[in-house]
């Protein structure tokens, strides 16, 4: 009884305290807003108590000036196909409704953020600050240094399905990041907090993967002396030992 009450008074006080992150990618038209390069399109993923809830936020962008071939070879987006979507300042407002001060997850956060914070400006809102976001890249190089840390090779490092990733695109790409960010953090739930009454089962398990058994099992650590006297060890125990009982 005492730790039913305590896990509904755990339950409560995290739905007064929610924690929003949101996973969000961008595509655009080059590498430098500066030399007038544009965003594209912009996808997020929205996480709750770092598990997904469904909700997402996606759109392609004008940016009112050609596609360049090596930007149009990354994504596929056309200006033709862009020509006809609305401009930044049209869809501005629900953007950062959707954002709202939630953290972000950003994979190589400047690059983003350079260039939204370079539309806000330009209409006058503020930008995003440094210190609500997370950047992913920072995260994999100080747990995997020395290794690459691409989308792909991070997918590949957490057997992530990205067999769909045939171009670059801002929602599935955030879609992506948002299951290595997980497993960056360690898991849907790193911390053990207790998942509350409204989470359905197919959020419980949208993160669960059945591995199978290891291609190649590890070798053993085990010394052959260290095996022997191990093994003698269980003999000396005789007949009575608890696993025998239970077995």
């Amino acid at each position: 009884m005492l730790l039913l009450r305590f896990a509904n008074l755990w339950m409560n006080c995290e739905k007064k305290t929610e924690m929003r992150e949101i996973v969000l990618d961008t595509e655009t038209t080059g590498l430098s807003p500066n030399r007038g390069d544009r965003v594209v399109e912009i996808g997020c993923v929205e996480l709750l108590h770092h598990l997904p809830t469904g909700n997402s936020y996606h759109v392609y962008l004008n940016p009112q000036r050609d596609m360049p071939e090596e930007a149009f070879n990354i994504h596929g987006l056309s200006g033709k196909f862009l020509s006809t979507k609305p401009l930044f300042g049209d869809v501005a407002d629900e953007f950062i409704e959707f954002i709202s001060d939630a953290t972000l997850i950003i994979h190589n956060a400047p690059f983003d953020l350079g260039f939204l914070n370079w539309e806000l400006k330009a209409l006058k809102r503020p930008a995003i600050d440094d210190a609500q976001v997370i950047d992913t890249l920072v995260l994999a190089r100080k747990k995997f240094a020395g290794a690459s840390s691409s989308l792909d090779a991070l997918c590949r490092r957490f057997r992530i399905d990205n067999s769909n990733r045939v171009k670059h695109g801002a929602l599935l790409d955030s879609e992506l990041l948002a299951e290595v960010y997980l497993e960056l953090i360690g898991g849907a739930q790193p911390n053990l907090t207790l998942i509350s009454e409204e989470t359905t089962q197919s959020d419980m398990t949208v993160h669960a993967k059945d591995f199978g058994a290891r291609p190649t099992p590890l070798k053993s650590r085990l010394t052959k002396a260290e095996i022997e006297a191990h093994t003698t060890f269980l003999l000396e125990l005789g007949e009575n030992v608890i696993w025998k009982k239970t077995s």
